[in-house]
């Protein structure tokens, strides 16, 4: 539709109600690529329940996508860089990326917690995580937690010249009250791999907010398979993909938008789910063995292995940690902590990372380099 704002006239895109009208052509080749996902996502579920302590595996692995996703955004924080900040160490980059990356794993904690009481993916839940998402930092003027009231555009400085022009404000609520409706399976009920698809592709194309769109519309991605019990635990996270073919990612959305082409984005998408969820598996597993490797060489040090195995135990927890930090964590005395820290380095599991005398820092190095993959900032 022609709107007219900033002074000039522009065409801004408001999408037809999900599903899609033609109807979705199902070519053997989609309809196999959709059962393939599917078995990797049963793959992937089934590796929660052979993890030792999944939540282990998901303090990182959440960590990990908030990282990717942000970087998608423009921030420029590593894993490493995130842990320091949360630890209150200086991280390498500037703080306000790195706190951008900790709203996202704040923003997606508070989304699963609001699913855990009942409340199901809405409207207000979408506000609430946005409000989360964006509480400081760059986009903490950006109105969090509201619905943009203003004209928004993508790429270009001004409606005129932009790539893309999302619905105006006046149509915004109508989009978004549709939108709210096929997810709770109105007017027909939708399989759910294929209904995280098509969300996704509408809720980045109404751009309901002045800012975060795109990390909420990752967000709702996941939300919405651990929502509808096609994963016990939140452990599909689809940044390192798109991430990846960030350029085919935007084209395929784009096409969506200017010829209705849902299947090229739906083989995408559900190529997207495999190879995700099978790289998921792979790192659990590399984590698993890493673990029992490590464990074995802690049990070789007889009496001194109960106590190192408690600070391994806690740097799996969280693999960069002063030593103060494990003080707390383990609940041994310093001396007790210090001591088994020293047999770990000499065992090459742990780094220490800094030479001060007091609340020095460690590294469980191979740990994190095994969840960093895919995270590599370029060099600067």
């Amino acid at each position: 539709m022609t709107i007219s704002t900033v002074g000039e006239k522009a065409q801004a895109f408001v999408p037809a109600p999900l599903p899609p009208a033609p109807p979705i052509e199902w070519s053997p080749e989609l309809r196999g690529k959709f059962d393939q996902a599917l078995l990797a996502l049963g793959r992937l579920d089934s590796i929660s329940s052979l993890l030792p302590d999944t939540s282990l595996f998901l303090y990182m692995y959440v960590r990990k996508e908030a990282v990717l996703s942000s970087m998608i955004e423009g921030t420029q924080s590593s894993l490493s860089d995130l842990l320091l900040f949360e630890l209150n160490e200086e991280p390498g980059v500037p703080l306000n990326d790195v706190r951008e990356v900790s709203h996202y794993v704040a923003a997606l904690h508070h989304g699963l917690a609001l699913l855990e009481s009942g409340l199901p993916i809405s409207l207000r839940l979408f506000r609430e995580v946005h409000g989360v998402l964006l509480k400081q930092g760059r986009g903490s003027h950006q109105t969090p937690g509201e619905f943009r009231r203003t004209q928004n555009w993508i790429g270009g400085t001004r409606p005129g010249n932009a790539a893309f022009v999302p619905p105006p404000p006046g149509e915004l609520l109508d989009c978004m009250s549709q939108l709210e409706a096929f997810l709770h399976d109105q007017p027909v009920a939708t399989p759910v791999l294929l209904k995280a698809a098509l969300a996704h592709v509408q809720f980045e194309t109404i751009h309901p907010f002045l800012d975060g769109n795109g990390r909420l519309g990752r967000l709702l991605i996941t939300l919405l398979l651990y929502e509808q019990k096609v994963m016990r635990e939140p452990m599909l996270y689809l940044s390192l993909y798109f991430k990846t073919h960030r350029q085919q990612y935007y084209h395929l959305l784009n096409q969506v938008r200017l010829s209705g082409d849902w299947e090229a984005w739906l083989d995408f998408f559900a190529e997207a789910v495999t190879v995700t969820a099978n790289q998921a598996v792979d790192t659990a597993r590399q984590l698993m063995d890493l673990s029992h490797r490590d464990r074995a060489r802690i049990e070789g040090l007889g009496r001194a292995a109960p106590a190192a195995s408690r600070v391994h135990r806690a740097l799996m927890e969280h693999p960069l940690a002063t030593s103060g930090r494990l003080v707390e964590q383990t609940g041994m005395v310093p001396a007790t902590v210090n001591k088994a820290l020293e047999r770990l380095q000499h065992l090459g599991i742990v780094e220490e990372l800094t030479a001060k005398k007091r609340n020095r820092l460690f590294s469980y190095a191979a740990y994190i380099e095994i969840m960093s993959r895919g995270t590599e900032l370029p060099v600067r």
